[in-house]
């Protein structure tokens, strides 16, 4: 039996939609006090409207994570909103497409600006709560791509998601005196919003990747998050999460 987490303050980067919105809801559903933060305002009170429908709590707060001031008054707001933070998910990105040929030193810089350096300003400003609390738990949201795996067209994307596992393990040596643990999750292929539209024979072909014959939900990736964030997991840290229903394992195709 785990301990609860009822009545803990959780910040949710990206927590509009997908993977993010999936933890934003579990969080809630577990009890805790969520913080939803998306770049609009808007789309971050969707989230809490449907929290708040299923009985939970959250508070909306609209900031870019490429923007360290955003990321400063976002633990401000937490701090004031709900009294302190528990628990950060890292978990906010972008995903363009652009093979090397096409990609920009913009677009380059974009991704990693948003993935690993958005990642770096939302830990960074949730320490000081955590540190004057004794305790936290930080979950990163990476990837199967770019740590273990590649994808045309994700160089960008790749490369960040590799560099916050870098990021983790540093991180853990560093903030373990203080009580806190930093580990991540790493999902395959998660059916989100973002897959909407892209038809029936692409979908069938990531399915046709995963040996557990169906792709993940953005449950299965929150429930990963929520046992990071547990007492239980209190003496895990630096470490990572693979889930993706086994997409990495084969050699080959099955019909290769």
């Amino acid at each position: 039996m785990f301990a609860p987490l009822a009545g803990r303050t959780v910040v949710v980067t990206g927590g509009s939609r997908g993977i993010g919105r999936g933890m934003a809801l579990r969080f809630a559903e577990a009890g805790c006090r969520v913080l939803v933060v998306a770049r609009a305002a808007e789309a971050a009170a969707r989230t809490v409207a449907d929290i708040a429908a299923a009985g939970g709590t959250a508070h909306p707060f609209a900031a870019d994570v490429a923007d360290p001031a955003g990321m400063q008054a976002m633990a401000a707001e937490a701090e004031r909103h709900f009294g302190g933070i528990d628990v950060l998910c890292a978990n906010a990105g972008v995903f363009p497409s652009a093979r090397l040929e096409e990609m920009t030193p913009e677009a380059f810089d974009g991704v990693i600006a948003t993935n690993l350096r958005g990642t770096f300003l939302a830990v960074t400003a949730c320490l000081p709560a955590m540190k004057r609390a004794g305790r936290g738990r930080i979950v990163v949201t990476s990837s199967i791509t770019g740590p273990v795996t590649g994808y045309p067209g994700w160089a960008h994307y790749g490369a960040s998601k590799a560099g916050q596992l870098g990021f983790v393990r540093t991180a853990a040596l560093e903030l373990a005196p203080h009580g806190i643990t930093i580990n991540a999750v790493m999902p395959g292929n998660i059916l989100t919003e973002g897959l909407t539209g892209i038809g029936p024979d692409y979908l069938a072909r990531m399915t046709a990747a995963i040996p557990m014959g169906r792709l993940g939900g953005v449950a299965d990736v929150a429930n990963a998050a929520l046992f990071f964030a547990s007492d239980e997991a209190g003496w895990i840290t630096g470490q990572t999460l693979v889930v993706d229903g086994g997409q990495i394992l084969p050699e080959a195709s099955a019909d290769g």
